[in-house]
Order: C-alpha cells, then sequence, then structure tokens
C-alpha cells in the first residue's frame, strides 16, 4: 500500500473503538448472505450467455464479482453468484463445470487446491487480477517492536507469551492447513503450538482484544485488508520455506468456458485491480458498512476509464461493441 493510501486509511482508522463491534459483525462476511440481491443462489454453471461465480465472504471478492455481475447484467448477460463456498468446494465445482468463474485464486497460497485441476485442464487460468498480494502468518507492529520478531523462526523463543496459539481463519482454508501442516512437522519448533481455527471475524475481534490488553497475538494475516493499517501489521518471514506465500490473484474458469462464451471470458480476463482499490473495498465495507453493492455501482461510476479497460474486445449479448451499449 502506498504511502499517500496509508495516511488515508489511517485517518480512517483512529476511530478504532467505536467500529471494533462492527468488525465482529461484518468482518469480511457478506451483507449479501442475508439478501442475496437477486442473485440465484442455487444457480449452476454451463448455461449460454451466463456465468456462475464462485465466491468466499472475502470482501475483495464479493466486491469484484459484484461489480463483474453489474457490468455483465447491463450488457444483457445473466450473471450470478454461489456464495458461502469453502475454497476446496469452489476448486470442486469448477472442476466438474457445475460453476464457471473463480476471480479468487490466491497463488501460490491455493496450489495445493487448484494446482492438479489446472494441470490436467479442467481449470484454466485466464489472467491475474490482482498483484502485489500478502498472506501469511503475521503479529501486529507493537509485538514486533517489543518482543524482535521479525521471522517465524523468532516464535518459538516467545511461546509462553504467545500462549503457543496461532490464530487463523475458517476451517479448511488453505492457510489453516499450512500452519498445521506446519506444527504437525515442528517447523520452526512449533510442534507444541496449537492453531486456533475460527472465522474471520473472530480471528480479527482476537487480534483487537489481545492489542487492547497488550497481549502478543500471531494471526493469519492478508493483503490487501485494512487490518495491515490498524495493527501495523508485519508479515513473518519464512526462511524455511515452508509457507506458500501469495504473490498474486487469478482468474479461472471451467474447461471449455472461453469457447462457450467468449465475450464474458473477454470481460472477466480484462478485470484489474490494485491492492490499493481492494484495500478500500474491505474499509468501505467493514468499517463504513456500505452494502457490497453500493461499493460496486459506486467504483463502477467513479472509475469509467477503468470499466472501458474492461469492456475492450467484448460484445453484448446481442453482438454489439460493448463499449457502445454500456453506461455507467
Amino acid at each position: 500500500m502506498s504511502y499517500r493510501s496509508r495516511r488515508a486509511f489511517t485517518r480512517l482508522a483512529k476511530p478504532v473503538a467505536a467500529m471494533a463491534a462492527l468488525v465482529v459483525v461484518a468482518g469480511c462476511a457478506s451483507d449479501s448472505e442475508a439478501d442475496a440481491g437477486g442473485f440465484a443462489d442455487d444457480a449452476a454453471g454451463g448455461g449460454a450467455d451466463s456465468v456462475v461465480f464462485a465466491e468466499q465472504p472475502w470482501v475483495d471478492l464479493q466486491v469484484e464479482n459484484e461489480i463483474a455481475v453489474q457490468i455483465l447484467e447491463q450488457l444483457g448477460y445473466d450473471a450470478s453468484i454461489k456464495r458461502n463456498l469453502s475454497v476446496e468446494n469452489a476448486a470442486s465445482a469448477l472442476g466438474t463445470g457445475d460453476l464457471d468463474a473463480y476471480l479468487g485464486n490466491w497463488w501460490p497460497s491455493q496450489e495445493p487446491t487448484f494446482g492438479e485441476l489446472i494441470d490436467e485442464g479442467k481449470v484454466g487460468v485466464v489472467s491475474t487480477i490482482v498483484t502485489g498480494t500478502e498472506y501469511a502468518p503475521a503479529v501486529p507492529g507493537d509485538v514486533a517492536d517489543e518482543l524482535g520478531i521479525s521471522s517465524l523462526a523468532d516464535l518459538d523463543e516467545h511461546a509462553d507469551e504467545f500462549d503457543r496459539k496461532i490464530y487463523g481463519i475458517e476451517a479448511g482454508s488453505p492457510g489453516n492447513e499450512t500452519i498445521q501442516k506446519a506444527i504437525d512437522e515442528d517447523a520452526y519448533g512449533l510442534g507444541d503450538w496449537e492453531l486456533v481455527a475460527s472465522g474471520t471475524p473472530a480471528m480479527l475481534a482476537q487480534v483487537e482484544k489481545s492489542e487492547k490488553a497488550g497481549a502478543p497475538i500471531v494471526f493469519l494475516a492478508w493483503s490487501p485488508h485494512w487490518m495491515t493499517v490498524q495493527f501495523d501489521t508485519v508479515f513473518l518471514e519464512d526462511p524455511e520455506k515452508v509457507w506458500g506465500g501469495a504473490g498474486e490473484i487469478r482468474t479461472l474458469t471451467r474447461e471449455g468456458f472461453g469457447e462457450d462464451n467468449p465475450a464474458i471470458e473477454t470481460l472477466i480476463g480484462n478485470l484489474k485491480f490494485t491492492t490499493d482499490e481492494a484495500g478500500e473495498f474491505y474499509y468501505a465495507h467493514d468499517k463504513d458498512g456500505q452494502e457490497l453493492g453500493e461499493i460496486a455501482s459506486a467504483w463502477i461510476e467513479d472509475n469509467p476509464d477503468k470499466v472501458a479497460s474492461f469492456l475492450d474486445g467484448v460484445e453484448d449479448a446481442d453482438g454489439n461493441p460493448a463499449a457502445e451499449s454500456f453506461s455507467s
């Protein structure tokens, strides 16, 4: 995140205490879970002139899906979202063709889940949607300074301060599995540590609680996210290369989707977002309480040049140039 953006986020983040309850309620969860916004949760892939996106409750992915759906619907296509999937379920559904597209392939951290499907050609990599991401165990900045921690190799020396616990996110997530594998293999002397698996909101609430109590905590962190600013997050180095990391987020489609729906695949392949934009999506939702659809529509209206780049080489459902039929 740029210095300018960090300063802007920091100004927004000052009233942290007042917003802590919102984090617990909202976290990474979508307000669309309660109101699907007209999208069919039982939608299945494979249709002509249509696309069904896979989704986990990660705000950047949710807003990017909403942006894609809003643009595609205006172009006359049928676009919907299958929500609240695990990463494993999303991979399986793309591999069988039950769902069409996925804008949230964190790579290489999801390689154990998607690698074989991609190698076999059941799932195709269309493009990179976000670059410069980070995804790793981390500690708040004040903890790093106080205990002199910058690496996973530093943790076990302070095992008692951390109560031998690493806080993760949803059970079964690739990040949790990597942490558990490190514990099982006693990497960095972590064999007697415990992974505390919970939902993203619960994990973030625990980080806030620990920060207020002045207690050290290590947790699964990622960027883009507002947590990097609020907690001055320090991602821990990995000299033994235990952690897969996450250098980019990619767009995937099921086998044959580009042949069935070339215009839709071209559009979703054109989607590109910066880490600052994705972080702003999180802040608008989790901190300002804006609904996902509102964030998406506002972004579309405020970014006509980027939307035009998304429409490059795309035709609407009637075969006309998309740039001529779309109005933000």
